[in-house]
């Protein structure tokens, strides 16, 4: 079993290990992606630094292995979107993803967000299940991804009027 992890924002400093994280975990699908889907997933160095520009990067981190688990959210008005969930393999299924998931909520719903959307991938059916578990619906919604099938699934939060 994997030691403890904590949560927090990333940096700047974190970005090597954030592209270790995302290309570790993506790797088993990489046959599955379009070339641009690919790198748009794994992301490069540049669009890592846009990422940490535009979105808040949250990150797990093992004291003894350090960064092992990755995603980012951003604010629209009343609607928060999810990005780029990311677990080292040998940290699947210990509740990283859980954790990492609630803290992104919790941060959504204090900026007033309604509602949560994220897209996902058709080969990450492991994903869909995670998320669905955790409240997320289909919408209906299905775009291009670089050629691949991109579906939208959103949650609503409940108002605390």
């Amino acid at each position: 079993m994997p030691d403890d992890f904590f949560v927090r924002n990333a940096d700047a400093d974190d970005a090597a290990a954030i592209l270790r994280c995302l290309a570790a975990a993506f790797e088993p699908y990489r046959a599955s992606y379009t070339p641009g889907a690919w790198f748009d997933t794994v992301l490069t160095p540049d669009s890592l630094q846009q990422r940490l520009a535009a979105m808040q990067v949250l990150v797990a981190v093992s004291p003894q292995e350090g960064i092992v688990a990755t995603l980012a959210h951003s604010v629209n008005g009343s609607e928060g979107h999810l990005r780029g969930m990311a677990v080292l393999p040998r940290w699947q299924g210990w509740g990283v993803s859980s954790a990492l998931l609630l803290a992104a909520e919790a941060e959504l719903a204090s900026r007033s967000c309604r509602r949560i959307t994220l897209d996902t991938t058709e080969p990450l059916q492991r994903a869909m299940r995670f998320y669905e578990k955790h409240g997320y619906r289909r919408s209906g919604k299905v775009t291009d991804f670089f050629g691949m099938k991109l579906h939208e699934f959103v949650k609503e939060l409940p108002s605390h009027a």
